[in-house]
């Protein structure tokens, strides 16, 4: 692993399979009783989040503590930043407080990268999500998602279609996921309007329709994107019913897809227009599941940018006393 999570292209095909066997394993933690290990005691995590977030910033919190490590949670409202405060001088000021890493969510694309390649700071720094480019460690919680429904642990995703449906010009979670799962293996396509796709899209490694029903009887795994209306400044669509009715996932949707395939959301829903409440509540979506898986991914990538070189699970009679 190299010293940051910036972008899901900075994994190679044995590092993506690394934090997901590591995941595996930060998994079993949470069925016994005491939900913690020593590995990151005394080390100290900040979670910078420059915008609104519940999932994500609950995820990394929990991880982290799961782990023994000291968290500080930094929310741009109310601190110096809505002064005026720069990306730097907050920087700085973490450094001071002798942080070993930060997990930073911007608004701006690129914030991460440059935290990560300045001076200002020596912490391992971790992309919580950055404007519209990426989402990398959404994009592992969804592989290992899929990947102990399609394939079983220790395998890749290879031969696998995975569709992914909806906003992706929006959507860092759609960027993230192309490239991760390309490097594991499977075929991604992308199904969205013309106007909700990104310029150059054609260059990235995956197929794309505007043909949602022609799609799904052979797809192993369906991922539904919100539409991020609170990121749009023109119309995209004519109607969000118009929306629904040609790229919604529905029941009828839903029963063309093959019996072992799984129906994905990254959350938070929009229940009625990118899918239904019959779909997001039927036992084939792993909505809530993804979030649970959420927490052991993020264990494993906090583990390896900062322990990585000793066990992450010992005795557990030793870890338990402790």
């Amino acid at each position: 692993m190299k010293r940051h999570l910036i972008s899901a292209a900075d994994l190679t095909r044995d590092d993506a399979l690394l934090v997901l066997d590591t995941a595996e394993e930060m998994a079993r933690v949470a069925d016994r009783p005491i939900k913690k290990l020593p590995t990151l005691r005394g080390r100290t995590v900040v979670n910078l989040f420059f915008e609104d977030s519940t999932r994500t910033r609950i995820s990394f919190e929990a991880a982290a503590k799961r782990l023994s490590a000291d968290v500080i949670n930094f929310s741009a409202k109310g601190s110096s930043v809505s002064k005026g405060e720069s990306l730097k001088d907050t920087a700085l000021t973490l450094e001071a407080m002798g942080a070993d890493a930060v997990v930073i969510r911007h608004h701006s694309s690129g914030a991460p990268h440059r935290l990560a390649t300045s001076d200002w700071i020596n912490a391992s720094v971790v992309n919580a999500g950055d404007g519209t480019h990426e989402h990398p460690t959404q994009a592992l919680l969804d592989a290992f998602t899929m990947r102990r429904h399609l394939s079983g642990t220790g395998r890749d995703l290879s031969g696998r279609r995975i569709t992914i449906v909806g906003d992706v010009l929006h959507s860092r979670v759609a960027r993230s996921n192309v490239l991760l799962l390309t490097t594991l293996g499977a075929q991604v396509t992308l199904v969205a309007p013309p106007t909700l796709l990104p310029i150059g899209v054609g260059r990235w490694p995956c197929e794309v329709s505007y043909d949602l029903d022609a799609v799904l009887a052979k797809s192993d795994a369906v991922m539904m994107l919100r539409v991020q209306r609170e990121r749009m400044n023109a119309a995209f669509f004519p109607t969000e019913r118009e929306y629904a009715r040609r790229y919604g996932l529905d029941a009828a949707r839903m029963a063309a897809l093959p019996e072992h395939a799984i129906v994905m959301h990254p959350g938070p829903m929009n229940r009625g227009m990118e899918i239904t409440a019959e779909v997001a509540d039927s036992p084939r979506c792993t909505a809530v599941e993804q979030v649970a898986n959420g927490v052991s991914t993020r264990m494993a990538v906090l583990y390896l940018l900062l322990g990585g070189s000793e066990p992450a699970i010992a005795n557990p009679r030793t870890e338990e006393s402790k």
